[in-house]
């Protein structure tokens, strides 16, 4: 097995073991329930504080970067951590391990859709997973808090990141915020030589594969009129057009899938987006289900088809452009000025997650239940004693039983 050498461990001269990472990898996609801000306190946990993967800092910088770009933000952040670990072969494993899985089910239950229908399984059976991800947003908000608030400047940043971000709710409003908290930063600094020049050797055909993709995939719609190709298209598009998580995609994919081509009924699509709640992974796996059930009516070969165009599509955009960005991004940390940017920028960051929190918890609403579940979960990843997957299997038994 393949080894390869993190900045922390190398520092402490251990090796990281393929395997190993991947083996926590597989850890953090069981444990991953609740979306992107979800997501990254099950990364704090696994590949901060137990394994010492990168630190605290380096995980908010990449929280950063990644709400800046397009894509599937959580995705990308752990794809950063394993380009870290062990360059792009290891980052490509991370993405594999990380999102397979949930993929190949959401391919499967694209099958079983109207099986699932014909029993009348309720969402409901789910109403517990909110309140629970609501849980593990508060722990990392109050982890990142602690670390990216130095004074009173990043308090202020951190403040008005959440509120914005909490009446303004598009798309176009995470990357503009973060962008803005780097460069308060940078003018509320009064330091200078900010911005001493480093050299550059950017991987440029990562993103000429992106640029060759995105346009290709576009003309080939106009001149082909092949379902599979259109899918891809389309979810390549979404894929580099999405900022913020799968959340933000819905609208998109609701629109396009259901409304103007028709390929499935509201009631199959939202049947679809309320069991990947209820699943480990990231929530862009939704694609594979979209897809599936966007290719039906021919052949299981199709079907399968549509799926992978829909789960491969709409990943390849993010990924091609972490494999671009991350690189360079490690260069642009020398630099002065990007240093004391990201004071800024990772403040902001701190508070949409913290804000996060009360939005998804005004969706879930505030009942007793809710509210009790939400506690019980901090208090368990507080205390350390249980693990994240056994907490969500008591969350998704108690939704069946109660």
């Amino acid at each position: 097995m393949q080894k390869g050498y993190g900045d922390n461990d190398a520092s402490d001269g251990h090796e990281v073991r393929w395997h190993s990472f991947l083996r926590d990898v597989l850890i953090c996609s069981l444990g991953a329930y609740g979306g992107p801000e979800a997501h990254y306190g099950v990364f704090t946990d696994q590949m901060v504080i137990k394994k010492k993967y990168l630190t605290e800092e380096e995980l908010v910088e990449l929280i950063a970067l990644t709400g800046i770009l397009p894509g599937p933000s959580s995705t990308q952040t752990l794809v950063a951590i394993g380009y870290k670990t062990g360059g792009p072969i290891l980052a490509l494993l991370t993405m594999l391990v990380w999102a397979l899985p949930v993929l190949i089910l959401m391919t499967l239950l694209s099958f079983l859709s109207q099986l699932m229908s014909r029993f009348n399984v309720s969402q409901n059976s789910l109403r517990f997973i909110g309140p629970m991800a609501v849980g593990f947003i508060v722990v990392a908000a109050v982890r990142l808090g602690r670390k990216v608030v130095t004074g009173r400047l990043t308090l202020v940043l951190l403040l008005a990141g959440g509120i914005i971000t909490y009446f303004i709710r598009e798309p176009w409003i995470y990357p503009l915020v973060l962008l803005s908290g780097g460069a308060v930063s940078i003018v509320a600094s009064r330091e200078k030589n900010l911005w001493e020049r480093v050299r550059l050797d950017p991987p440029w055909r990562y993103l000429v594969a992106f640029s060759i993709l995105a346009v290709g995939s576009l003309l080939l719609t106009l001149t082909w009129d092949n379902r599979i190709v259109h899918l891809f298209e389309s979810f390549f598009r979404y894929g580099y057009l999405v900022i913020g998580g799968g959340q933000v995609v819905v609208p998109l994919m609701h629109s396009e899938l259901v409304e103007v081509n028709q390929y499935m009924t509201n009631r199959e699509f939202l049947t679809g987006f309320g069991l990947v709640q209820g699943l480990p992974g990231p929530m862009f796996s939704f694609s594979a289900y979209a897809g599936g059930m966007a290719a039906r009516g021919s052949s299981v070969a199709v079907q399968l088809a549509g799926a992978a165009a829909g789960g491969i599509g709409i990943f390849l955009p993010g990924l091609l452009l972490i494999y671009f960005i991350y690189p360079v991004w490690e260069r642009l940390k020398l630099v002065k000025g990007i240093k004391v940017s990201l004071k800024g920028i990772t403040a902001v960051a701190g508070g949409l997650i913290s804000v996060a929190a009360i939005i998804l918890m005004l969706k879930s609403g505030f009942t007793l239940a809710n509210i009790a579940v939400m506690l019980v979960t901090v208090l368990l990843l507080l205390t350390k004693k249980i693990p994240a997957p056994l907490i969500v299997a008591v969350a998704i038994a108690a939704g069946f039983l109660f």
